[in-house]
């Protein structure tokens, strides 16, 4: 079983490494039920960051649910100044929902309402609408005997419905955008061990993005994370559960007509402290992500804080 599950991990890290680049599973664990492990940010400018959602594993078979997540950049304002005095702010209210269709087949999907904001020497800049859309197919690898190790993989697709600005991307973050106007793919593995009150995620996703009709490529993406859980509190309606962890983040660079754009690469690591309390099929959670490390843009980006709080309804 173990040679298994290390097998299929080193294949994935073998394919990401051969990449040469820079959200956890939809299984509802019984013995450690109705806490929700999950992680969706966007890196860098939410939609076309797209995210280090990977997927999940959350409180019930089927549900439906809402979520609003803050991300806090610093930046440069031009090139002529080597101070970060620019904040920008990317927040997102998104809509999730996730259906079995089998007993090892899931699908997921989710929609996101952007509102960003960067504050300039020039004045506030803002833009809000609707981003890409999200669907992510789920198969269910591996599921030892008490459910104490589980292996899902995932196949996702990324609609781009979210605007995409020309003119965006010329600023110090090209990624402040409501989408990247291309089709993305994502492939993810998660690994989860869950023993008595304690749960362990080992969660690694890979995005491939493509041209869009500007003839403008975000570069390819690669997230990883670590977390652990403990019930606090539990019973057959109420659980409290406590999680932390560490996310890492890497990016490839932008190509503008297949020329590389200087400056878009980076890679960021991110410590994360949270809670989730579910009370039959209602659960409530929130997490708050620090940087341990941040190179972004060639250092031209600096990531401060992410904030995320959700309520998620079982159908």
């Amino acid at each position: 079983m173990m040679k298994k599950i290390f097998l299929l991990m080193n294949l994935m890290c073998f394919y990401i490494n051969q990449a040469k680049t820079n959200n956890d599973s939809l299984y509802v664990p019984r013995s450690f039920t109705k806490v929700i492990f999950y992680d969706d940010c966007d890196a860098c400018g939410c939609a076309a960051g797209n995210g280090s959602s990977g997927f999940e594993s959350l409180l019930n078979p089927q549900f439906i649910g809402i979520k609003y997540f803050a991300q806090h950049y610093k930046a440069k304002e031009n090139l002529f100044v080597n101070n970060l005095t620019q904040d920008q702010y990317f927040n997102t209210i998104q809509l999730w929902g996730k259906i079995p269709l089998t007993e090892k087949i899931s699908v997921y999907a989710s929609m996101p309402f952007h509102f960003h904001e960067k504050k300039t020497l020039q004045g506030d800049v803002k833009m809000q609408g609707v981003g890409d859309v999200n669907l992510m197919g789920i198969y269910r690898l591996i599921n030892s005997k008490e459910n104490i190790h589980q292996l899902n993989g995932g196949f996702g697709v990324k609609i781009p419905l979210g605007k995409f600005d020309e003119k965006g991307v010329s600023g110090v973050n090209p990624s402040f955008q409501l989408g990247t106007g291309s089709w993305d793919y994502q492939l993810a593995l998660n690994y989860k061990f869950q023993k008595n009150k304690i749960a362990v995620l080992l969660n690694t996703d890979y995005t491939i993005k493509t041209e869009n009709k500007k003839h403008y490529r975000f570069g390819n993406q690669w997230n990883y994370s670590a977390t652990g859980f403990y019930r606090i509190v539990g019973n057959d309606t109420f659980i409290v559960s406590g999680k932390a962890g560490l996310q890492g983040e890497v990016y490839d660079t932008n190509r503008q007509f297949s020329e590389i754009l200087p400056n878009t690469s980076g890679s960021a690591l991110y410590g994360k402290l949270g809670f989730e309390i579910s009370y039959r099929k209602i659960s409530l959670g929130s997490e708050v992500m620090l940087p341990a490390y941040s190179n972004l843009a060639g250092s031209d980006i600096e990531a401060r804080s992410r904030f995320s709080v959700f309520v998620n309804f079982g159908i």
